[in-house]
């Protein structure tokens, strides 16, 4: 009970930042998709004729990618300032923490669910069928969320005590991005050579759960493994820390 009222209070509480965000606007949060619709236009036409990729198949294979790193992006860069960005709601009222990291969360799940709306007419463009393997992107999506979520407590306690650090966490986020394929596909890379750096590249196995069964290809059991380890290992590692320090985050803010 206790838990199902925190998600409804996050999920009021993301969707009046949205609805804050694009207050007076008329089309609202389809700015988003139109912006990310635009990229993906712009950087596909640019990068597969660089690439010499067949648009048909590159052009699903960014949009998808494009489009699920922006919601890690997103969420991982603004879990960095979660507690500071709400540092007055903090010390004027007892809500717990963890209401703050959810809205964070799903506000940009819903961002998430309106950039997906892009994907349909991509495929229908491109007669890319639709198959079974699809109705595994829920599960990758709630897998995702699962290890992001102590990614942006863990992120949020410690920027909340050293300021430098979201700096840096954006930083990191931006070589990632560079060195997961999201505008470049894998096999542009040597076959021992990239097989072992994508297997040690955590990104790409959070983008592959989401981006295999969208595009129709099988999905690599590796892959799922090593996500829900991710999100394991991360939840061990966190909540060791946030036992210690969750007493000090409001001294720090």
């Amino acid at each position: 009970m206790i838990i199902k009222k925190q998600l409804y209070l996050s999920f009021i509480l993301a969707y009046q930042d949205i609805k804050l965000r694009y207050r007076r606007s008329i089309i609202g949060p389809f700015w988003s998709t139109i912006s990310m619709g635009v990229v993906i236009a712009s950087v596909g036409f640019v990068f597969g004729s660089i690439f010499r990729s067949p648009m048909e198949e590159y052009l699903p294979f960014l949009a998808v990618g494009l489009i699920v790193w922006t919601f890690i992006l997103g969420t991982i860069s603004e879990g960095c300032n979660v507690f500071i960005d709400s540092e007055h709601m903090i010390k004027q009222l007892n809500l717990p923490f963890s209401i703050f990291v959810l809205k964070i969360i799903l506000r940009n799940l819903l961002l998430l669910s309106h950039n997906i709306l892009i994907l349909p007419f991509i495929f229908l463009f491109f007669e890319k069928p639709i198959t079974l393997s699809i109705l595994l992107v829920i599960p990758g999506i709630i897998l995702i969320s699962f290890s992001i979520v102590w990614m942006v407590l863990l992120a949020g306690m410690f920027c909340a005590r050293y300021r430098d650090l979201p700096q840096i966490v954006i930083n990191l986020l931006q070589v990632s991005f560079y060195l997961t394929p999201i505008i470049w596909m894998p096999n542009l890379v040597p076959d021992r050579m990239g097989s072992s750096f994508l297997m040690f590249n955590p990104f790409f196995h959070l983008l592959e759960v989401v981006r295999a069964p969208f595009l129709g290809n099988p999905s690599s059991i590796s892959s799922w493994f090593i996500v829900a380890m991710i999100g394991l290992l991360g939840w061990i590692f966190t909540l060791f820390f946030y036992r210690r320090l969750r007493d000090q985050i409001v001294y720090w803010l």
